[in-house]
């Protein structure tokens, strides 16, 4: 499996990706401000995520699954709500990639590989990712780094984006080519030096932000050891960046986080044997022990009593659900996959466990074999009725086995379970508007009209946009279709639409606001996008910023 050049050089330009740290290097304290935040404001950061996101979609390199979406969101910002800014405003997303990797990017953008989700074993592993890359965020690691490189870094990651506009708008047949040169020469070696000391810093604040969170400290040290093994040779056929090749997850990294884990552990262990009025440390004791206490110190334990909190069974099975999930929805190779599942649960009784079952009946349902995935759903389902995820796939696999009525009536349960939910919705959707019946239709126009101020992903607009078509909603159904295609990162097709939209002599007073707001709103976006595609061709071809 071999890593793509367009997202290692989106990695490197993220400036995300983990370093060794040195026996030299020292830890920092949280960054109190400086001139670094000045880099960028923060509605140009968030103007370049959003931005990086649409065109990563416009090349198909993000998984846009709405059941895998919520969860990490969900374990996203059960981490963010711990961490030591929880005001701060985040978008978790997962790249399609095999690779073991994972960046932050500005505005509050984190991307977490499929290959890095389907390489961890638990969900402390996958949290203990993700707190440090919201780390590299909340210490404003971006910005130190933009301001270290004297502005080159911004050039930078704004050549990168010019080039990913023009690989998406299909306007250069080397595009790729192009971009992978753009990691070479430019602020790489002392965005290299300049991260040792920040990826220390968010190996700390990570694990804090870990423990906080309810999950096991270890998990950082437990991945960072996972990583080493994986490194190692090309281990498990996973194709590693260079640079992480060049500067592995080191022994003293992992050892370093060990004894963070084991400090914090120990001590979250004796302040839940105090007495109740002994709990609260006065503040100078808080300040001067070597590795930050909880906010409040009994959280890891009760969080972990609960049914659904971190390290409980109900966690775990669910993120091993999702893991399977991400691993079948990302691939390219179904009939590897299907070998995959079906060798080793016939020879090995450790992986004969629901997670592999459910992977497998998507892997099935997803090859034309809708009836066979209902044999590994069933059993499944019988044990836990209840199971969103197990529900779903139960449900569109009856679609796809042409059990029509059965699937319906499944998806208007699941519904009734789960009102507000946008994986049910988004499904039960596009489950009714394959009759292209305009009762049926307007049965799904209502079910997703909700969901279209609550996420950027396209095909909710672009299934809402059928559903309107069917019931009628002519105007509403030519907006949702230039709403996706705008977040399908092709601005400038989008503001097309839209214009001859606008066009139109039926068009009533709000009809015409509405439109026309979205024209004046995307044009300047257009224009930037246009800006950046000239800038990163050139001269001379494309080699040059």
């Amino acid at each position: 499996m071999r890593l793509r050049p367009l997202l290692l050089s989106l990695c490197l330009a993220a400036v995300a990706l983990i370093p060794a740290a040195t026996a030299q290097d020292d830890v920092r304290l949280p960054h109190l401000g400086s001139n670094a935040d000045q880099a960028f404001t923060q509605a140009e950061a968030e103007a370049y995520g959003a931005s990086m996101l649409r065109q990563m979609r416009a090349l198909g390199l993000v998984l846009d699954d709405p059941l895998a979406t919520q969860y990490i969101n969900a374990l996203g910002y059960r981490l963010v709500s711990s961490s030591e800014s929880p005001k701060t405003r985040f978008t978790f997303f997962i790249p399609r990639e095999d690779v073991i990797n994972s960046f932050a990017a500005p505005g509050g953008y984190v991307g977490i590989n499929s290959g890095l989700i389907t390489a961890t074993q638990s969900e402390d592993e996958l949290a203990a990712v993700m707190a440090h890359e919201i780390s590299h965020i909340e210490q404003h690691h971006l910005q130190r780094a933009f301001d270290d490189a004297k502005k080159t870094a911004p050039l930078y990651a704004l050549a990168m984006l010019g080039a990913l506009a023009a690989a998406a708008g299909g306007n250069n047949i080397n595009a790729p080519m192009a971009i992978a040169s753009l990691g070479k020469g430019l602020a790489l070696q002392r965005q290299i030096n300049f991260t040792r000391k920040d990826e220390a810093e968010a190996d700390r604040v990570g694990i804090q932000t870990l423990a906080n969170a309810g999950f096991d400290p270890d998990g950082m040290a437990e991945f960072f050891s996972r990583m080493q093994l994986l490194l190692r040779a090309d281990s498990g056929g996973y194709e590693v960046p260079a640079l992480l090749q060049d500067h592995p997850v080191t022994t003293l990294r992992i050892a370093e986080a060990e004894a963070r884990a084991h400090t914090l552990k120990a001590q979250m262990a004796q302040r839940q044997s105090l007495p109740p009025s002994s709990a609260r440390l006065p503040a100078w004791e808080t300040s001067l022990v070597p590795v930050p206490m909880l906010r409040r110190p009994d959280d890891w334990f009760s969080a972990a009593q609960r049914s659904d909190a971190p390290g409980s069974k109900a966690a775990h099975d669910y993120y091993l659900l999702m893991r399977e999930r991400v691993r079948v929805l990302s691939s390219t190779d179904l009939n590897s996959l299907a070998r995959y599942y079906a060798d080793n649960l016939a020879r090995h009784p450790s992986f004969d466990i629901p997670s592999n079952h459910y992977g497998y009946a998507l892997v099935l349902t997803r090859s034309n074999h809708a009836d066979a995935a209902l044999k590994q759903l069933a059993p499944l389902l019988a044990q836990d009725p209840d199971n969103l995820p197990l529900r779903l796939a139960m449900a569109h696999a009856e679609l796809l086995a042409g059990q029509r009525a059965q699937a319906l009536a499944h998806y208007a349960r699941i519904s009734h379970d789960w009102p507000r939910n946008q994986a049910v919705a988004l499904d039960y959707a596009s489950a009714l508007i394959l009759g292209a019946d305009q009762a049926e239709g307007a049965m799904a126009e209502a079910l997703l009209r909700p969901q279209l101020n609550d996420g950027d992903a396209p095909e909710v607009y672009r299934i809402y946009g059928r559903a309107a078509e069917l019931a009628g909603l002519k105007i509403r159904a030519a907006e949702a279709f230039a709403d996706a295609t705008f977040l399908s990162g092709h601005a400038a097709a989008a503001l097309d639409q839209l214009t001859r939209l606008s066009q139109r002599s039926d068009l009533d007073y709000a009809q015409r606001a509405r439109i026309d707001a979205r024209i004046a709103w995307l044009t300047p976006i257009v224009l930037d996008q246009r800006r950046l595609r000239a800038n990163s061709s050139g001269a001379d071809g494309g080699d040059s910023l």
